[in-house]
C-alpha cells in the first residue's frame, strides 16, 4: 500500500461519523416500571425499597480492517450506570471471537481487537456483554447483544478470470465494432465507498482498439484495418478500482486479437501480356498454356473464375479454371490453320466468385490480361505425334532419368530424319535436356517440387536436311511430390518453466510445418528423442503437441536452461523426421505463473562449487592416497635379489654378476694385447661391444718406470680407476703383467702358467676352516664331476 493510499484512507476515516466513540457507543436508560429483583430490602424508615430494572440501548461498533498499529486496536467501551468506579463491577464479553480476537478490560469495560482483521474473511462479529458484581457474581445488568461491523478498506486489486484472452474481428470493420468483453472482479465491499468500483482502460493497443470504462467491452477504434497489412494485435486492458482515481489498485490482462479475412482485394494478373505458342496441327482440346492471377485474400475469398471476354479468337479457344491451383488453362476449341491466321489475341478476365457486397465501393473484383497465341506452321516442318505433352515425374528421380519422349515425323514423302532440341528460353535454368536423336527428355539437374511444380518446356523438332524449318510442341512437366522434407517447428518457441511448476503442468504448445503436400493431408507425430526426467511431450493428434513438466520444482541456480530435443515425424512414405530442440529457460514466477525474471542470479552469488562437485573431488583425492599407500607398501615388501645365491655361502666380498666373458678369443670386449703388454695399458681404449652412454676423453697417465715397485704401481692404477668417470660400473678385468724385479714367486699370472685347472688340488681349502668349505666344494668337486661324467 502506497503512502498516498494510506493518507486517503486516514482522510476518509476522519470524515466518516464514528458511533464507536466511547461516549456514544451506548447508554443505559431507566425503566420506570417498578420491579422486584429477587426480594425486597428495608430502609432505615422501615419502608420497602424496590430496585428499578435498567436496560441497555446498543449501537453498532465499527472497526477498520487491516489495522497496522503496534498496539491493540481500540473498539469501544462498555459502561453501566451502576459502575461507581470502585472496581466492584466486572464486565464480561462472550460471542464471536471473545477472549481471542476481542478482549475486554474487566474493570473499565474497554474492548480491544488483538490482531488485524480482514473484512473479506468476515464482515461482522456478534458478541454479548454483561456486567456482574465482582463479590456476589450476580449480574447487575441483563446480558445484551451487540455487533462489531468491519469497515472495508481498499486492499484488494481487481482480477481477471483469464490471463490471456483470444478474440477475432473481421478486417475492414467500422469503428465501434464490438470485439470481446473482459470483466474483472474486486473482493472489496461494493456497498462501502469506491473500493470495488472498477474502471477499465487500455494500456496497449491504441489507436487500433478502445475499451468502454464501465463495461470492459473492447471495440475497434480505427476504420478499415487491413488484414493484409497486419493480422495480429495484442491489447493490454487495465482494471482499476476506486473509480479509476489516483491511489486505486489495478490489474491487467492481455487480449490477442486476430483480424479475420474478408474479400476486400480483387485478383490481379502479374503480367499485362502473356505469349503462348501452338502448332496448327494441334487437335481440339489441346492445352496451350496457363494464366494465373494473384489475390491477397485467403480461402474462399481468393477463389476466382477465368473467362475469355474479348478478342479475335473467342470462338477458337476456351479457358478452364483449375480449382486446386486457381489457374486458367487455355485450350484449343477449333482446329487451327497457319495459312489462315497466325496470331490470335484474347482478353482473359479473372473474377472473384465470392464477392462481399459491403466492399463494392472498393472497385470491381476482377482483372484482365491479354493473351497472344501464335499458331505455328506445320506444312514443311516435322509433325509431332501429339499436340502437347504432359509428363508427370517424381521429384526424387536421379539425374539423367528419362521423364518422357516426344515423337515427330516428317510429313513429306522424303521422311527426313528429325533432330530434337529444347528451347532454352523455356528452360533458363537448364534443368532438362533432350536427346537430339530420339526425343527423350531427361533431367540434367535435380528437381524440387517445392521450388516449381510445373515446368512449361518447348521442344523443337527440325529436319536434319533442312534445319531452318522447325516445329515446336509444348511439354508440360508436372513435378509430383515426394516426401523428401522433414517437418519442422512452425515458429521459434521462447519457452520457460517456472521454478514453482508442478508435475504435469503445461508450459508450451508446439506445432509443425512441412514443405511437402501429401495427398492425404499433413499428419505429424511428436515424441522425445530420449526419455527426459524433467519434461515430456504429449501428442494432441491434431498436428500439435503439449510440453508438460514431469516433476515438481526447478532451480535456475542449478540449471538455468534445459535443451529438450523433440522428434517430429510425418506419416507419408518414406517417413521423414527431424529433431527440433526447445530451449527451456527456468524463470522465477509469481503464484499465478506470470514470469518475473529469467536472469542468471546464480552469477551474483559467491563463487563456489556444488555439493556434488566437492564430493567428486574428495573421492578422487581418497583414491589417489590409497593408490600411493598401496604402491609404497608393495615397494617395501618387494625383496631385493640377494647377491649370494645360497644361504650357506659365507664368502666375504664376493659379488656374482652371472656374466661370463668370451675368453681369450673374445676380442670385442677388451684388446687381448693389453694383457700381454704392460706398456699398452697406458693407451686406454673404449669397449667395442657396447655403446657408452657418456663419452669421456681418456686421461693420459704417465707410464710407470721399469723399476717401479708393484705396490706403488697397483695403488696408482687403483686410484686412477676410482677417479675415472668413464670406468664401467661392472666387474672389469685389469691385468697387470708387470712384476717387480727379482720376485721369488715369479709371475703371478695364470696365462703363463703351464698347469691346468684340473692339476690343481684344492683339498687344502678345507683345512682353512668352515668359511672356506663352500670354496673347497666348488673347486674340489670339479674332478669328481668329470670322473662321473
Amino acid at each position: 500500500m502506497t503512502v498516498q493510499q494510506v493518507l486517503l484512507l486516514l482522510l476518509l476515516w476522519m470524515w466518516l461519523p464514528h458511533p464507536c466513540h466511547p461516549e456514544m457507543l451506548f447508554r443505559r436508560t431507566p425503566d420506570l416500571r417498578p420491579r422486584s429483583f429477587g426480594g425486597r430490602a428495608l430502609g432505615n424508615d422501615g419502608k420497602a425499597i424496590h430496585r428499578q430494572k435498567r436496560g441497555w440501548m446498543w449501537n453498532q461498533f465499527f472497526l477498520l480492517e487491516e489495522y497496522t498499529g503496534s498496539d491493540y486496536q481500540y473498539v469501544g467501551k462498555l459502561h453501566s450506570d451502576q459502575d461507581k468506579g470502585d472496581g466492584s463491577l466486572k464486565y464480561i464479553l462472550s460471542g464471536d471471537g471473545a477472549g481471542t480476537l476481542f478482549i475486554i478490560d474487566e474493570k473499565t469495560g474497554d474492548i480491544h481487537a488483538t490482531r488485524r482483521i480482514d473484512r473479506e474473511e468476515k464482515a461482522f462479529y456478534t458478541l454479548r456483554a454483561q456486567a456482574i458484581n465482582r463479590r456476589t457474581l450476580r449480574p447487575v445488568e441483563p446480558e445484551s447483544e451487540f455487533v462489531i461491523k468491519i469497515h472495508d478498506i481498499n486492499d484488494n486489486e481487481p482480477t481477471f478470470p483469464e490471463e490471456i484472452y483470444t478474440a477475432s474481428v473481421p478486417e475492414m470493420s467500422v469503428v465501434g465494432t464490438s470485439v470481446v468483453q473482459v470483466t474483472a472482479t474486486d473482493a472489496d465491499d461494493p456497498s462501502y465507498g469506491n473500493s470495488a468500483r472498477v474502471i477499465y482502460s487500455i494500456l496497449q493497443g491504441q489507436p487500433y482498439f478502445s475499451v468502454e470504462p464501465e463495461t470492459g467491452i473492447i471495440r475497434t477504434a480505427l476504420p478499415n484495418m487491413n488484414r493484409e497489412n497486419r493480422e495480429q494485435y495484442q491489447v493490454v486492458i487495465q482494471a482499476k478500482d476506486m473509480g479509476g482515481q489516483m491511489g486505486g489498485l489495478s490489474g491487467t490482462t492481455t487480449v490477442n486479437i486476430t483480424l479475420t479475412d474478408v474479400n476486400d482485394n480483387p485478383p490481379r494478373f502479374p503480367q499485362s501480356t502473356v505469349h503462348l505458342r501452338i502448332p496448327e496441327s494441334s487437335p481440339v482440346g489441346t492445352a496451350i498454356g496457363s494464366v494465373k492471377a494473384t489475390d491477397a485474400d485467403t480461402g474462399q475469398n481468393a477463389e476466382m473464375e477465368y473467362r475469355i471476354v474479348d478478342g479475335d479468337g473467342t470462338d477458337m479457344f476456351d479457358i478452364v479454371t483449375q480449382k486446386d491451383t486457381q489457374e486458367g488453362i487455355i485450350t484449343v476449341r477449333k482446329p487451327l490453320d497457319y495459312e489462315t491466321r497466325r496470331l490470335y489475341t484474347l482478353k482473359v478476365e479473372a473474377e472473384n466468385t465470392h464477392v462481399d457486397p459491403r466492399f463494392y465501393y472498393l472497385g470491381p473484383f476482377k482483372d484482365t490480361t491479354i493473351v497472344k497465341i501464335s499458331v505455328e506452321d506445320v506444312d514443311e516442318p516435322p509433325v509431332f505425334s501429339r499436340s502437347s505433352y504432359l509428363f508427370e515425374v517424381h521429384e526424387d528421380i536421379e539425374l539423367g532419368t528419362i521423364i518422357g519422349t516426344v515423337m515427330a515425323r516428317d510429313p513429306d514423302s522424303a521422311s527426313s530424319p528429325i533432330r530434337f532440341s529444347l528451347d532454352r528460353h523455356t528452360d533458363l535454368d537448364r534443368i532438362f535436356n533432350i536427346h537430339s536423336g530420339n526425343g527423350s527428355i531427361y533431367t540434367s539437374k535435380p528437381l524440387d517440387r517445392e521450388i516449381s511444380q510445373w515446368h512449361n518446356l518447348s521442344v523443337i523438332a527440325a529436319e536434319i536436311s533442312n534445319p531452318k524449318d522447325t516445329t515446336r510442341v509444348p511439354v508440360y512437366v508436372r513435378i509430383l511430390d515426394v516426401n523428401d522434407n522433414a517437418p519442422q517447428f512452425a515458429v521459434f518457441y521462447d519457452t520457460f518453466v517456472c521454478e514453482n511448476a508442478r508435475a504435469g503442468q503445461l508450459i508450451q504448445t508446439i506445432s509443425a510445418v512441412d514443405k511437402d503436400d501429401p495427398l492425404g493431408g499433413q499428419k505429424f507425430f511428436f515424441s522425445l528423442a530420449a526419455v527426459n526426467p524433467n519434461f515430456t511431450v504429449q501428442d494432441n493428434e491434431d498436428n500439435t503437441a503439449r510440453i508438460l513438466t514431469r516433476r515438481n520444482g526447478f532451480s535456475r541456480h542449478e540449471i538455468s536452461t534445459y535443451l529438450l530435443p523433440v522428434v517430429i515425424s510425418d506419416n507419408d512414405y518414406p517417413i521423414q523426421s527431424s529433431t527440433g530442440t526447445l530451449t527451456i529457460r527456468v524463470c522465477a514466477c509469481d503464484s499465478r505463473g506470470n514470469m518475473q525474471s529469467c536472469s542468471a542470479e546464480a552469477l551474483l552469488l559467491p563463487a563456489g562449487l556444488s555439493t556434488g562437485a566437492l564430493v567428486a573431488i574428495l573421492l578422487c583425492i581418497v583414491i589417489l592416497l590409497v593408490t600411493v599407500v598401496l604402491f609404497a607398501a608393495l615397494k617395501r615388501q618387494r625383496k631385493k635379489e640377494p647377491l649370494i645365491l645360497s644361504k650357506e655361502d659365507i664368502r666375504d666380498n664376493i659379488v656374482s654378476y652371472n656374466d661370463e666373458g668370451g675368453g681369450e678369443e673374445d676380442t670385442q670386449a677388451f684388446d687381448i694385447g693389453t694383457l700381454r703388454n704392460p706398456a699398452a695399458i697406458e693407451d686406454k681404449k673404449l669397449r667395442r661391444d657396447i655403446i657408452p652412454e657418456t663419452l669421456f676423453v681418456p686421461r693420459r697417465t704417465p707410464s710407470a718406470p721399469d723399476n717401479t715397485d708393484v705396490r706403488d704401481f697397483i695403488n696408482q692404477r687403483l686410484k686412477e680407476h676410482d677417479t675415472d668417470p668413464s670406468a664401467p660400473p661392472y666387474d672389469s678385468l685389469a691385468t697387470y703383467a708387470y712384476e717387480g724385479n727379482d720376485s721369488i714367486a715369479e709371475s703371478l699370472s695364470s696365462l703363463e702358467s703351464g698347469t691346468t685347472e684340473g692339476d690343481q688340488n684344492y683339498d687344502y681349502l678345507r683345512e682353512w676352516g668352515p668359511r672356506f668349505n663352500k670354496l673347497a666344494e666348488m673347486y674340489g668337486g670339479g674332478e669328481s664331476d668329470k670322473d662321473t661324467s
